[in-house]
Formats: C-alpha cells, sequence, structure tokens
C-alpha cells in the first residue's frame, strides 16, 4: 500500500485502489476527502485559510492554500477521472482552536464556514465530519475500500 502524504496547502486525487492519501497534524486547517464508490476515484485536500481574497497572487500559485480555491479544485480533478459529484461521499475534519486558545482570530471557525457555505452554494452534502473542539488530527482515505480514518491527539486511528 503506498502512503501518499498530502501536506499543508495541498491537494491529491488518485484512482490506485493501492493508495492510501494521509495529511498530518490538522490544527485550524480543514481537510476534505471525497470519494466516488462507482468509479473508485478519491482525493484529499488540506487547506489553511477560509478565502482567496486574502492573497489573490498566492491563490492563483497554491490554490490548495483557500477553501474557495482548493475546494472546487479538488472535485474537478476528480471528476476528471472519471468521479461523479451525486455518488461522491465527503468527509472533513479540522478546523480546531489550537494555538488562539482565547479564539481571537477564529482562524478553524472561519475555515469550517467557509467550507460549509461553499457545500451548501454547490448542493454537496458531508457524509460525516469530525471539526472544530481544540485538538490536532490526522485523517487517512482508503481508496481500496473509500474508508476514512481519523485518528485525534493521543488516540488510536478510527473510522469516521
Amino acid at each position: 500500500m503506498a502512503d501518499l502524504v498530502v501536506g499543508i496547502s495541498d491537494l491529491k486525487v488518485s484512482s490506485n485502489p493501492a493508495d492510501c492519501m494521509v495529511t498530518y497534524a490538522l490544527g485550524s486547517c480543514i481537510a476534505v476527502a471525497v470519494y466516488d464508490p462507482a468509479a473508485k476515484v478519491g482525493g484529499l485536500l488540506h487547506y489553511m485559510l477560509p478565502d482567496s481574497t486574502l492573497d489573490a497572487a498566492k491563490a492563483k500559485e497554491t490554490p490548495a492554500m483557500f477553501a474557495d480555491t482548493g475546494i472546487p479544485l479538488l472535485f474537478k480533478s476528480c471528476y476528471k477521472m472519471g468521479a461523479d459529484k451525486k455518488r461522491m461521499v465527503v468527509k472533513v475534519a479540522g478546523g480546531a482552536s489550537i494555538l488562539d486558545e482565547s479564539n481571537f482570530f477564529r482562524i478553524g471557525q472561519k475555515n469550517i464556514m467557509a467550507m460549509r457555505k461553499l457545500f451548501w452554494s454547490n448542493n454537496v452534502l458531508i457524509d460525516a465530519e469530525d471539526t472544530g473542539k481544540n485538538f490536532n488530527r490526522t485523517v487517512r482515505i482508503d481508496l481500496g475500500t473509500g474508508k476514512f480514518y481519523i485518528k485525534r491527539a493521543g488516540g488510536q486511528m478510527e473510522e469516521l
């Protein structure tokens, strides 16, 4: 089984059932995992910030950094490999308040809201999620089975 590591502001898609995508230490960032069980196509996005208007040049260079550019890119990349929006299973994790104890900047919450708004306006339902709170998460999607796993800080890897 090959591990495809998805870094911060990165995304990967694959149709290889031997692949397993993983992203580590999600704090305020969000991981969006999508999987089409019929086409056996999946993808994983690890975005950092809610809105690309913060830095248009950066968004052009690194679209996976932002919710509003990264999420559409993730879906479109899966469609190119044969995925169909109606069959896509969507699971999300992250959006914690880690370093911001007073919750002054609310990056995690803003990331969650940006994702929800985008999904809502595009009629995309979230099948499962583990968001918010104040701990890091690691997520993994197994393209052979389509299963999505999550490991919370100090915990065991478990299916979401």
